[in-house]
């Protein structure tokens, strides 16, 4: 007989805020006090369980790619400046600007357009013609 699951339904709910806020399947598995093994047969056995773990995931990553885009193209937002008026605190409204980020340009073009924006140098060294015969002489040094 096997052992009785330990699989609830209410985990759907948990798994998916649990990979929105970063966590990967391993510290998802302890968190459930499950192996990841278990983690795993349960995403096999269970579509709905899955789908919660990939939804929050997808929240997770595209967080992510927002920012790497604002990174790369630059961007602004509203910041309170707090100054010293005469002992009282002044409190100014200002934008603050994030020039872009050329590392973050990119590496979002080397993923968006590989052909275009890849590292890699290629360099085409085939030969169209080898000689028929090439003629190596080995010639012996003098024992003397």
């Amino acid at each position: 007989m096997a052992r009785p699951t330990k699989y609830k339904t209410e985990y759907n709910d948990l798994v998916r805020k649990l990979s929105e806020f970063r966590l990967i399947d391993t510290e998802i598995a302890k968190c459930l006090n499950v192996s990841e093994v278990t983690l795993n047969a349960w995403k096999k056995s269970h579509p709905e369980f899955l789908k919660s773990l990939k939804d929050g995931k997808d929240i997770s990553d595209s967080r992510v790619v927002r920012s790497l885009y604002e990174r790369a193209v630059g961007y602004s937002h509203p910041e309170d400046k707090i100054f010293n008026d005469n002992g009282k605190a002044l409190v100014v409204g200002t934008t603050k600007h994030y020039p872009p980020d050329p590392t973050s340009c990119i590496y979002w073009l080397n993923n968006r357009q590989p052909e275009d924006w890849r590292n890699k140098n290629e360099t085409d060294i085939n030969v169209k013609s080898w000689p028929e015969k090439v003629k190596v002489e080995i010639v012996e040094a003098d024992g003397s």
